[in-house]
């Protein structure tokens, strides 16, 4: 990156009062600068990148390790959670999430060998518990309890990976519900763990060889002189042999060098073959394989080089290729092995109107997961891919993917919408048989509530859909709160499911609206690459329509519009806060990008260079700039109310885009800005259920003080 850099350092100021032409206050909302935030030295710091002359007044906060970063960052934390305290809702809207979070429930049982697992929520305890049972029918036994391995909580379960047999236990522990793991095995006949110890796990999902001997995994590094930016880099693909020391692992595949790419590995359930697969951000993937029955030691390509994801699956002697080459809404091919050439794949599936995101084999058939129109739909299909079945769904919602074996009829999957708790449902591949298994009550009546889904021109013209939430027995009214939230970005898609935030926004009598953005992967590839890189502002004008078409047809008005967004989420947030002060009164934005000049030096940022680009690029460094929030906070412009939600232990998204984002918004706006930072908590938050429960009852508190006083 060529620049030529000014460092004139003064002492700062204070997030300081200023005075713009705002619209007439609500009545009931304070917003007086009597009682500033804690003082934030401010630098005269400018660079010219690409020619372009870049501030970077608090470009000294990015050094958490910093003591005087620290006393700041404990000030801005004090002051906020003084204030959300006070907050007149507070403690009422805490209560009814306890209500709401605080509940019996189970998950669906998966079995290896004889064993079955699953976890159970139990009212009054903090983290759901990991259970055995040998034999369907036998008696619950505690495999892990989350609650007792830590004196204060802080170290979490992040996954647990039988062997085929159920007779040996892989799983991960994480402190501070970091990405950051470490694997341990525990002997499932006794009861007892195993010396084996592998640190580096952060991405390894254990894949088990048939007889239980060991398993393949990708391996970090646990260097700190090693940026985590540079981790994926030196990604390793590793097989552990059961009672050896991790020291000992081989090195099935080496680092690849390229911090943009990730790595995965899987095994055939036959332990024939091993699969590499390199993905290059969330657009395109290679896939290698070696056949270990004829003993290959090399990995020889099956597709590489193409703009496209391939996701394989391996049954009995083929390969079920699930991919968006040439079907922006993907399709499946079948695979020969003994020809596994391009030209050779036979399409099994072909493209639909819907959205095929992913398959299985359960039961001998194809289970397909589509979306249609943002919401789902499950199709059975024989291993032939002949049309067998719709599986019944309850309604317009979300259904997860089957917990079950390829070669057993019996699965189950768990189905929730914005007015349906989560449902277990247990259903026959063969037959199609389908029964609830359980159903989580709650102290909520959800028939007051209404679902619809709405379309919206964008900016440039596209049409956007949105589900909008709202009570039943209230008319429509431009005085009522509304909640828009949203994410738009890595094909992630926004689709129905029960929210305990939802129900409190509607019971105060609000609205809740989440658009399907460009970006997401609701409508197929196309979608997604409509909202990434040189696109991205289409994702921000694809919100800013939302809170006008919201408004608009009278569901609310801009001063009772709230908006909220969490990681790139967060980044949505923070751009709109910037381009459209006007459009909202409040905003919470959790764990955000939001320095997108910077980015990649950070937490995992570099792996994100495909989705967003680089900008060292001038040419990506041309269209990342204009957008970059952190750079076009303007003083005397009165942005919405934001309360920052940020983790000290975030691995993943670093925590300096709220730290120096809060400090602009602080020396910029009237309005009030506060900074809350998660105590021993990643990037997906705390996985204590009071420390959850009291992150939203803060969260919520605020919007609606600000947008329904």
């Amino acid at each position: 990156m060529a620049r030529s850099s000014l460092f004139a350092v003064t002492v700062a100021l204070l997030g300081a009062c200023t005075e713009s032409a705002p619209p007439p206050p609500l009545a009931g909302v304070r917003e007086t600068c009597d009682d500033p935030p804690p003082a934030t030295r401010r630098q005269d710091l400018v660079e010219t990148i690409h020619d372009t002359p870049v501030a970077d007044p608090y470009r000294w906060l990015e050094v958490e390790s910093d003591p005087e970063v620290k006393a700041w960052m404990a000030a801005q934390d004090d002051y906020a959670r003084e204030r959300l305290a006070a907050l007149p809702r507070r403690d009422a809207i805490a209560a009814r999430l306890g209500e709401l979070l605080d509940i019996d429930a189970m998950s669906a049982p998966y079995h290896r060998g004889g064993n079955y697992f699953y976890t159970r929520r139990h009212k009054g305890v903090q983290k759901p518990i990991y259970y055995l049972r040998r034999g369907e029918q036998g008696r619950e036994e505690v495999l892990i309890d989350p609650n007792k391995l830590s004196s204060d909580g802080s170290v979490a379960v992040h996954g647990i990976f039988p062997d085929f047999a159920g007779r040996l236990l892989a799983y991960k522990l994480s402190r501070n519900n970091a990405d950051a793991s470490t694997i341990y095995l525990r002997d499932l006949a006794t009861g007892d763990d195993l010396p084996d110890v592998i640190e580096g796990a952060r991405y390894a999902t254990p894949a088990w060889t048939p007889d239980g001997s060991g398993f393949y995994y990708v391996w970090l590094p646990t260097d700190p002189s090693i940026p985590p930016s540079e981790l994926p880099g030196h990604a390793e693909v590793r097989f552990h042999r059961v009672g050896e020391p991790a020291s000992k692992d081989s090195i099935v595949a080496p680092a690849t060098g390229d911090p943009s790419r990730f790595v995965g590995v899987g095994l055939s359930r036959d332990g024939r073959w091993l699969f590499l697969h390199h993905q290059h951000g969330w657009t395109s993937s290679d896939v290698y394989l070696r056949d270990l029955h004829a003993g290959d030691t090399e990995f020889k390509p099956l597709v590489v080089g193409r703009r496209a994801i391939y996701d394989v699956t391996a049954w009995r002697d083929r390969f079920y290729v699930h991919t968006n080459e040439g079907a922006p809404r993907y399709r499946v091919f079948e695979v020969d092995p003994r020809n596994p050439a391009r030209e050779d794949w036979k399409l099994l599936v072909p493209e639909a109107d819907a959205t095929l995101e992913g398959l299985q084999i359960v039961g001998e058939r194809l289970v397909l997961a589509y979306l249609r129109d943002a919401h789902s739909a499950v199709v059975v299909r024989g291993l032939d891919g002949s049309f067998v079945r719709d599986l019944p769904l309850p309604g317009l919602g979300s259904a997860s993917g089957l917990v079950g074996n390829p070669d057993e009829d019996r699965a189950y999957f768990s189905f929730s919408s914005f007015t349906e708790p989560s449902q277990i449902f247990e259903t026959s591949i063969a037959t199609g048989a389908t029964r609830l298994w359980q159903r989580i009550d709650l102290p909520v009546d959800t028939s007051r509530f209404v679902v619809e889904q709405i379309r919206y021109p964008s900016k440039d013209g596209t049409p956007i859909s949105m589900f909008v939430v709202r009570r039943r027995d209230l008319p429509l009214s431009a005085d009522a709160p509304a909640l828009l939230t949203g994410y738009g970005g890595f094909s992630v898609s926004m689709t129905p499911g029960f929210s305990a935030r939802a129900v409190v926004w509607l019971e105060h009598g609000g609205v809740f609206a989440v658009p399907n953005l460009r970006g997401g992967g609701e409508y197929g590839e196309d979608w997604h690459r409509a909202g990434m890189r040189e696109h991205k502002q289409n994702v921000f004008d694809d919100f800013a329509a939302a809170a006008r078409a919201l408004v608009e047809r009278g569901y609310t008005r801009h001063e009772r519009l709230a908006i909220m967004g969490g990681s790139n989420g967060g980044l949505l947030v923070g751009a709109t806060m910037v381009q459209h002060p006007e459009l909202a009164r409040a905003a919470a934005c959790a764990v955000p990008l939001l320095d997108m000049v910077r980015y990649t030096q950070f937490g995992a940022g570099k792996t994100w260079i495909p989705e967003y680009g680089d900008p060292e690029d001038p040419r990506d460094f041309a269209y990342i700039y204009p957008y970059s929030p952190y750079h076009h906070v303007t003083a005397g412009t009165r942005y919405p109310a934001m309360l920052m939600l940020a983790a000290d232990s975030d691995d993943r998204v670093d925590p300096m885009h709220a730290r120096k984002f809060t400090a602009q918004i602080q020396h910029a706006s009237k309005r009030p800005a506060w900074l809350r930072i998660e105590s021993n908590a990643g990037h997906g938050g705390a996985d204590l259920l009071h420390q959850t429960i009291a992150r939203e009852a803060d969260t919520l508190a605020f919007l609606l003080h600000h947008v329904a006083p």
